[in-house]
């Protein structure tokens, strides 16, 4: 397993990188727009992880601006932390059977979301490209929110 991200939604874009970026000395790694989801996703290291973040995703913060205004209350601005793993159905499956509710199935052999017992939301990444889509996963339904 690897740290990729922690995710914080921001309300402002410009007052957050002058925070993270002048203030605190972060790097803009990369940014992405997804106009049919209506945010965009800005991603930033420390200067020494930089080039490594760039090219294999090193431990990054990810700032999330939703384009519609939203108030976030109860620390809904802390989105979630994630982790690569080498195989995430074996992961998934291994989480199940320790009892762990698995929030957000991987369907499409990528991606999934599990809660911490106080309710983090993890989200888990298969390291490489999707794996192909398989049962139980490809059918399974979402459990409770991520």
């Amino acid at each position: 397993m690897r740290f990729r991200h922690t995710m914080v939604r921001v309300t402002n874009v410009e007052e957050s990188l002058d925070f993270y970026c002048n203030k605190l000395g972060l790097v803009e790694t990369r940014r992405t727009d997804v106009p049919a989801g209506r945010f965009t996703l800005i991603f930033l290291a420390a200067p020494q992880d930089a080039e490594t973040a760039r090219a294999t995703h090193a431990p990054e913060l990810e700032l999330t601006y939703n384009w519609d205004p939203e108030t976030y209350a109860g620390g809904r601005n802390f989105g979630h932390l994630c982790y690569s793993v080498p195989d995430i159905y074996e992961t998934c499956a291994r989480l199940m059977q320790a009892g762990v509710t698995i929030n957000r199935p991987p369907r499409d052999g990528y991606m999934a979301f599990i809660r911490s017992p106080d309710g983090i939301s993890i989200e888990l990444l298969q390291d490489g490209p999707a794996k192909e889509p398989q049962e139980p996963w490809a059918s399974m339904p979402n459990t409770g929110t991520w």
